[in-house]
C-alpha cells in the first residue's frame, strides 16, 4: 500500500515538472510584440488648430437612423499662414482629423503690414460680407467668434471687422478667408499699376 502511494506521488511530481517546463518553453518561443501595433507619436508641426463649428447630422434610412458629424477647423502658425477645412465623418474624432488635413492642404500666406493688414478689404461668401479695416498698433482684434479665430491664427493682432448678412460660422470663416486671400502689399499694387509706392499712397 505504501509503495502504491509513493508511486502516485512520484507521478504527480513528474507531471507538475512537465507542465512547468512546457510553460517555460512557451514563454521563450513567444514572438515579441510588433512595434507596428503601437500608436505613432504625434509630431508637433508648429501649427495651432481650432474647431470653429461641429454639427451632428441625423439621417433616417430604411435600416434606421444614421448619425454623422461635420467639423470646421482653422489651422495657422500665427505668422502669416492660415487655412480652413470642412469635413464629414461617422465619428467626431475622425471628422476633426479630416478637417484638419484639409485645412493644412489649403493654407495661404496672408499679406500683413506690421501687426495689421496693409489695406481695408471686403470678403464675401454667399450672403455673408465681412469688412476688415486697418487698425493702429494696440487696438487689438475687434471681431466676432468665427472671424476672430481666422484672424488670430493668421497672425494679425490689430484689426477692426464688421459682419453683414448671415452669421453662419461656415459662411463667416469662408468670407474672412476670401478677404485675407485678396490682400496685397503696397509694392505689389504699385507694380501692377506701373507706379511707385509713394504715388499710390
Amino acid at each position: 500500500m505504501a509503495e502504491e502511494i509513493e508511486a502516485k506521488v512520484e507521478e504527480k511530481v513528474e507531471n507538475n515538472e512537465a507542465t512547468e517546463n512546457k510553460k517555460e518553453n512557451a514563454g521563450k518561443t513567444r514572438k515579441p510584440r510588433r512595434d507596428g501595433n503601437r500608436r505613432p507619436e504625434k509630431v508637433s508641426d508648429g501649427l495651432e488648430k481650432r474647431m470653429v463649428n461641429l454639427n451632428a447630422i441625423s439621417k433616417v434610412t430604411k435600416g434606421g437612423k444614421t448619425l454623422r458629424y461635420d467639423a470646421l477647423m482653422v489651422v495657422g502658425d500665427k505668422n502669416g499662414k492660415v487655412g480652413i477645412g470642412l469635413a464629414k465623418a461617422l465619428d467626431v474624432t475622425m471628422a476633426i482629423e479630416k478637417a484638419t488635413l484639409v485645412a493644412k492642404k489649403h493654407m495661404i500666406s496672408v499679406c500683413t503690414e506690421g501687426t495689421t493688414i496693409p489695406h481695408d478689404i471686403i470678403g464675401k461668401f454667399g450672403t455673408t460680407k465681412v469688412i476688415m479695416m486697418k487698425a493702429p498698433e494696440g487696438k487689438g482684434i475687434i471681431a466676432g467668434g468665427a472671424v476672430r479665430d481666422v484672424v488670430e491664427l493668421a497672425g494679425i493682432k490689430d484689426i477692426t471687422t464688421k459682419l453683414y448678412g448671415s452669421n453662419n460660422p461656415v459662411n463667416c470663416v469662408k468670407a474672412t478667408f476670401e478677404g485675407l486671400k485678396a490682400l496685397r502689399s503696397a509694392e505689389a499694387i504699385a507694380s501692377l499699376r506701373g507706379k511707385t509706392v509713394d504715388e499710390i499712397r
